[in-house]
């Protein structure tokens, strides 16, 4: 077995549940396997939009986010359920507890995703007897099929589960990458979204190899250290450790900053605003971090201190959204008393490289608004303006449970 384990590397999983939605559905009622089927908000209405579907209905064209009418179009046929997201949480409790089974180095990114470092658990077998078996153990326990990646690196294993859906099986190592992922289109490459893959073409860089051999400096001083990091993972270059405990971790960004003097001058109060909104996006993009949370701080005069923030469906960093979220905060929560400090706060940090594009199930009503919904909220959030999916609190609530995504997590780190 030792061949299968280096002294002085790791070896990771990256498990991915194929169209988990569908799938749990299809484990409910098993007279809809082999059907195309999709969950979509509002079924029963022409504006409703899909939220995932089963391999059959892609196969005929149906598309995460496509409005239903255009769905129905593809594929008459097309049987259509409304979210049933307790059922999806209850699933996703199992499938965790399973791999938990495996080894305590077990860190969920998602409601349907997660990595395993299975380096120490060479008495259970090789890896790819290890991954067999636990796809096995899924399908036959709980109904579900899924797609394992197995590489050194947490970028590689995710790489290796995109390969082979459904119910793949892919093993990357550094010295293939030459033939396994190199030529592969730039836009294939986990953590290259739409707008980064045209930014890559305008540089001539179209394949992966195109971006390993691309001058650091030009990368640097075109996308910034992302530029710079992205290449490094297209190496194969991943340091970053399987972390159970980083479900748990709260983290934050924020700049305050006190005002020469008390006012209520609103043009001075929103310039600081923005500033603040800048520096904390700058942060941001330079941990390649996002979150879910925008808080604000006033200080007024008298020392008297409130903090209010919002609970997105989605994640963001840009300087523009972020500011757009502070801004509505303060119209709703300033008193008209003089002001003498302005903090803005994003809480509930992500790694920009672990989140996944999904619809927040919570917020498909307010969705689908718009037939011409874009794939990102912080899209919308610059189209339509500020209030699109937002709910209000104060610090001392309970937060809102706003993104499915998010209380998935909030769910696993409470029953550990």
């Amino acid at each position: 077995m030792s061949k299968w384990y280096p002294k002085n590397g790791r070896v990771i999983f990256h498990v991915d549940m194929n169209s988990f939605y569908a799938s749990v559905e299809m484990a409910y009622d098993p007279s809809l396997k082999t059907k195309a089927i999709a969950i979509a908000g509002n079924p029963e209405e022409r504006r409703g939009i899909i939220v995932t579907s089963s391999y059959e209905a892609r196969a005929k064209g149906v598309k995460t986010t496509m409005p239903l009418w255009q769905a129905r179009r593809l594929c008459p046929e097309l049987i259509v359920l409304p979210p049933n997201f307790e059922r999806y949480r209850k699933m996703s409790r199992e499938l965790f507890k399973i791999m938990a089974e495996i080894t305590d180095l077990v860190q969920p990114v998602s409601i349907d995703e997660g990595y395993i470092d299975v380096t120490d658990c060479s008495h259970l077998g090789s890896p790819i007897e290890i991954a067999s078996q636990l796809q096995q153990r899924l399908k036959a326990e709980l109904d579900l099929p899924c797609s394992i990646g197995i590489a050194p690196n947490k970028f590689l294993a995710k790489m290796g589960s995109d390969m082979k859906k459904p119910m793949g099986i892919t093993i990357i190592r550094k010295r293939e990458l030459k033939d396994v992922l190199w030529p592969l289109d730039i836009g294939e490459m986990h953590g290259v979204g739409e707008k980064t893959k045209a930014k890559f073409n305008d540089q001539n860089i179209y394949t992966i190899q195109d971006l390993v051999d691309a001058d650091p400096y030009l990368l640097k001083r075109v996308f910034g250290v992302n530029g710079v990091r992205l290449q490094q993972k297209a190496k194969g270059e991943d340091k970053r450790p399987v972390d159970p405990d980083a479900v748990f971790e709260f983290k934050s960004i924020g700049n305050s900053e006190t005002l020469p003097e008390d006012t209520v001058e609103e043009a001075t109060i929103l310039g600081l605003l923005r500033k603040l909104s800048k520096k904390v996006s700058e942060r941001l993009i330079r941990k390649e971090v996002v979150g879910q949370t925008v808080q604000l701080m006033i200080r007024y005069y008298d020392r008297k201190t409130i903090t209010r923030s919002i609970t997105l469906a989605k994640f963001l960093h840009q300087e523009q959204a972020i500011y757009q979220v502070a801004v509505d905060l303060f119209e709703t929560h300033w008193n008209n008393e003089p002001i003498r400090l302005l903090g803005v706060t994003v809480q509930g940090l992500v790694d920009k490289s672990e989140i996944v594009e999904q619809l927040d199930l919570f917020h498909y009503q307010e969705m689908l608004k718009d037939e011409g919904l874009q794939r990102t909220i912080d899209q919308l959030t610059e189209r339509y303006g500020k209030t699109t999916f937002k709910k209000l609190q104060s610090t001392t609530e309970q937060q809102p449970r706003t993104s499915f995504q998010k209380d998935f997590l909030d769910d696993y780190r409470t029953s550990k």
